[in-house]
């Protein structure tokens, strides 16, 4: 294998500048001819739950009344100080009217105006998913262009509203949460290497292949992801800190050994030669592992899982390659200017901090060993205390924004048509007209079960209750309430039907289908708003009553939909996912584990090392966040993720510094092996350390307030530095000193420190 990496730094020193030229080529073309991550990313989390999910089976349902595939937009009026005019209500139309023109928009229609005549709602109806960040953000940005162009008398304001322009905008803030994050990112990550190297050039050149790779990552991922698979606003903003964490650490690998190289008296194109023969195979296998455990997600139910696993390897697949590449053409090009203006004399190897502790830890590894299991354990016994969260999509407009003002406008107003409600569906055999009476009863059932608060439906629209006469008779005179006018003719009103009754009436399109078999029922939880967890653990409850309900009153089918069921189903895919996922994960690793160290038993502590790791920062994030800081639980995305970077990064420093331990091992003791190899690696393992920790707490500081952003950031910035600085660096070392030869067991390195132990205990006592 050190053959293979000696041939490659060979060629990647002789063929320097041709290499970089192509980067900056195939760089360019990428950037230029492909789609950006932005425009596929999706930022609704039940966009990525199995098709058979019950919620999404529940929205099918509704189809009649409401295609699953297309998108709704609200769209409100108001006159806050006094009753509206015939002018608002005029230009409130106009602007209806000419919102329909633009492409895609399907629909137009008047809702309903609120029972104080303060404001009107309009339904937007467009083909367009609202799954379709993209596209649906490209619709509402069109809407709005027409509602600036669209004069409106004073007094009177329109804005957009509801669950499509709040995604709409909460994307657009992801958006510049993105930017920041690799911003400050890279600020930081030159930061901690400027004070690593204390040279200029070091930093730029160890971060530098990591930021094409940041650059082409994207628009690579986003041409990929027409192959079937979802991208997540969590998987864009952790493609760029993986790629810029993973990135610098195989730069660190590579530079730090250059530098050991020079100072044995090499020439600069030589040393990168041979540091690439040292530690390329260290790089690769620890891209392997982390591209192995990410591809283990492609086989989750969860769409979040699984739209992770292809974005996140091809992110690290590419940085690999311009780490075996771009970085050594970079330092053979550069030379010993790479480290100006430190003087990198040759001479004698000296024994750092990192080596006296490796001394401390070689000397009583039994200690050292037990304070790590004691404190470890102790947290991993914490970690049963999370309750998790964060199971849905952002239902909270950012301050400020349009959607923000609309949502005002729509909760003052028009109470009973949250935009964030529960929807129950039914499906029935007759048509629900021939019937009313039944359907009263229904409704009546429904609005006196514990479980549901604020109930909307055919015998209750805009405020105005109905009775099943009223509703049949208005049904007789009016015929379908989708094709009447906003505003009642005065032969309708000569008639004897009020103006409330037939705003009432012409709201009943959104309850019960044209054909009447379906019938759709628009509610508030008892448990709290929809995005709790509260109302979470309500739905399997809620999911039995509706069915009782159903089939008590004739339905033929019956569903839940909404923000509370999805995201039980998610909860429910997460840890089906999470349970099946990491074993497979930890089999991955533990296999190229035992390929690159030869070894059978180093593979199984050094796995064990990380799973106690893991669940000892999962107790720190839950002492922090939840017992701390008071958070109800950590996002539901935390553990698995948690999981998956500490296995897979954490295996990173295991690689580097087990095999450098490998390496010393054949030529002196184990003892002294563990000594040089953590004292030639901590500095190493450390670094790398902080700046993927860095980058992780750059996520948590510019999440612009997303709690959920937040937890994750700082719960694996807080996971990788106790991996980093208690886990590599003293628990691995005590623990293989303990097993001594038996590290290596069944390669011949075995026999190899048997003979050395030999030598040494022949050698004679000095007197």
């Amino acid at each position: 294998m050190n053959k293979f990496f000696e041939k490659l730094g060979k060629f990647s020193v002789h063929y320097r500048w041709l290499i970089v030229i192509i980067w900056v080529l195939g760089s360019f073309a990428t950037i230029k001819f492909l789609p950006s991550i932005s425009s596929v990313v999706k930022t609704n989390n039940q966009a990525f739950l199995p098709a058979n999910s019950p919620s999404i089976t529940a929205s099918k349902l509704a189809q009649p009344l409401q295609n699953s595939n297309d998108s709704i937009t609200i769209l409100v009026g108001a006159n806050t100080q006094n009753k509206m005019t015939s002018q608002d209500l005029a230009s409130f139309s106009t602007l209806a009217k000419d919102i329909k023109k633009v492409p895609t928009v399907l629909s137009t229609r008047i809702s309903g105006i609120s029972s104080d005549n303060h404001a009107i709602q309009a339904e937007i109806i467009s083909s367009t998913s609202a799954f379709d960040t993209a596209h649906i953000t490209n619709v509402v940005n069109e809407i709005r262009s027409v509602m600036k162009s669209t004069a409106m008398p004073q007094g009177f304001q329109v804005h957009l509203a509801g669950q499509t322009a709040t995604a709409v905008d909460s994307a657009s803030q992801n958006g510049t949460q993105s930017s920041n994050t690799q911003n400050f990112s890279v600020l930081i990550i030159i930061v901690i290497l400027a004070l690593v190297f204390r040279a200029f050039l070091a930093p730029l050149i160890t971060l530098l292949p990591a930021l094409v790779v940041v650059l082409v990552a994207g628009p690579i991922v986003a041409e990929a992801s027409k192959a079937g698979f979802g991208v997540s606003f969590i998987t864009q903003l952790l493609l760029i800190v993986l790629v810029l964490g993973a990135g610098t650490d195989y730069g660190l690998f590579l530079v730090f050994r250059i530098r050991e190289e020079l100072k044995r008296g090499r020439d600069s194109k030589e040393a990168v030669t041979v540091a690439l023969s040292k530690v390329g195979e260290s790089i690769t296998f620890s891209a392997a592992t982390v591209i192995a455990a990410l591809l283990s997600l492609v086989t989750a139910q969860f769409g979040l899982y699984r739209g992770l696993g292809y974005p996140l390897a091809i992110g690290v697949g590419l940085m690999l390659i311009a780490g075996l590449t771009l970085l050594p053409a970079l330092l053979a090009i550069f030379g010993r200017a790479v480290f100006w203006p430190s003087n990198i004399k040759p001479g004698n190897y000296k024994i750092g901090t990192w080596g006296r502790i490796a001394s401390s830890t070689v000397a009583k590894p039994v200690i050292t060993l037990s304070i790590g299991i004691i404190f470890f354990g102790a947290l991993a016994v914490v970690s049963a205390g999370n309750s998790p969260s964060g199971f849905s999509s952002a239902t909270t407009s950012p301050k400020g924004t349009d959607s923000y003002y609309g949502n005002q406008i729509l909760q003052k107003y028009f109470p009973t048509s949250n935009f964030n409600p529960t929807q129950i569906i039914y499906k029935f055999k007759q048509p629900v007209w021939d019937n009313l009476a039944n359907l009263d009863h229904l409704e009546n059932a429904v609005a006196t079960s514990p479980q549901f608060t604020k109930l909307s439906g055919p015998f209750d629209t805009l405020g105005t209750r109905l009775t099943p006469a009223e509703l049949s008779k208005l049904h007789a005179q009016l015929g379908n309430p989708k094709l009447l006018p906003t505003v009642p003719s005065g032969a309708i009103l000569a008639s004897g039907i009020t103006k409330a009754d037939y705003q009432a009436y012409r709201s009943e399109f959104q309850y019960i289908s044209a054909g009447g078999h379906t019938v759709l029922f628009s509610t508030g939880l008892t448990a709290g708003s929809p995005s709790t967890t509260a109302a979470l653990n309500a739905v399997p409850g809620i999911r039995s009553q509706v069915t009782q309900l159903g089939t008590r009153y004739g339905a033929i089918q019956s569903g839940v939909a909404g923000q509370a069921p999805a995201s039980y189903d998610i909860s429910a895919a997460s840890n089906s996912d999470l349970f099946r996922i990491v074993p497979i994960v930890v089999v991955i690793i533990g296999l190229l584990l035992a390929i690159v160290l030869r070894s059978a038993v180093a593979p199984l502590y050094l796995v064990v090392s990380v799973v106690l790791s893991y669940l000892a920062a999962l107790g720190l994030d839950v002492l922090i966040f939840i017992d701390i800081r008071g958070d109800k639980g950590l996002s539901f995305i935390l553990p698995f993720l948690l999981f998956i970077f500490l296995l897979a990064l954490g295996e990173d420093y295991n690689i580097l510094v087990m095999t450098r331990i490998r390496e010393e091992a054949h030529n002196m003791t184990l003892k002294e092996a563990v000594k040089i190899a953590i004292s030639a690696t901590g500095s190493t393992v450390t670094s790398a350390g902080l700046v993927l920790a860095g980058t992780f707490t750059v996520l948590g500081f510019s999440s612009g307030g997303n709690s959920q952003v937040q937890e994750i950031g700082f719960g694996l910035a807080l996971g990788i530095l106790m991996d980093t600085f208690l886990v590599r660096t003293l628990i691995v070392p005590a623990t293989v000193v303990l097993l001594g030869k038996y590290n290596w067991w069944p390669s011949k390195l075995v026999q190899t420190q048997e003979s050395l132990h030999s030598q040494e205990r022949e050698l004679p006592v000095e007197v």
